[in-house]
């Protein structure tokens, strides 16, 4: 690997194989319970594009694609609490669809918190939630999400979608990333 030196990771957290037995598997899920819906698939950006990218591919149901862009974290590593919800092109178009809103990663639960309020006034016919990782130590908003890939332990995560400052988005896994580079 010579984008990242393997220094800047405590350890590998899910390597890339798992990963694609994992989206393999929401995406069954997912097609079955979605099977005669109009289905809007609605990523949020930037950390869900890898994993919904490879999400949609397996999916055997057909979906409409669109993001938003929203977080409670802004450039920290932390959770301020309060989701910003900066985008969502074209809402009107997909009233009458049922929406799955995609992330990289479950922690806190705000973001989902917030999103869930904000597209049930949408009108769509029904608001759902998936997360690749999910870190259940962390919620503090109670949301129900239905399909989660896998849970993890409460570490500071990247690759697959997931940065710290922007970088390690790219990697095909994701890992714990080192305490040396959050302290920095």
């Amino acid at each position: 690997m010579d984008k990242y030196p393997m220094s800047d990771f405590k350890k590998i957290v899910v390597p890339e194989g798992e990963i694609k037995q994992v989206v393999s598997r929401l995406a069954g899920e997912i097609s079955g319970h979605y099977a005669e819906k109009k289905l809007l698939v609605c990523g949020i950006l930037k950390g869900a594009f890898v994993f919904m990218a490879d999400l949609v591919r397996h999916m055997t149901v057909p979906a409409q694609v669109s993001f938003i862009k929203a977080s409670s974290y802004g450039s920290g590593s932390s959770s301020s609490g309060e989701v910003k919800i900066e985008q969502f092109p074209d809402v009107a178009v997909y009233g009458d669809f049922d929406i799955l809103v995609t992330d990289d990663i479950l922690d806190t639960g705000h973001t989902f918190f917030g999103l869930r309020d904000f597209f049930a006034a949408k009108g769509f016919s029904s608001v759902e939630f998936c997360a690749l990782l999910d870190k259940p130590e962390r919620r503090e908003a109670d949301i129900p999400v239905k399909f989660i890939g896998k849970q993890i332990a409460n570490e500071f995560v990247v690759g697959y979608g997931l940065d710290y400052g922007e970088k390690y988005r790219d990697l095909p896994f994701v890992a714990a990333l080192d305490d040396k580079i959050i302290n920095l």
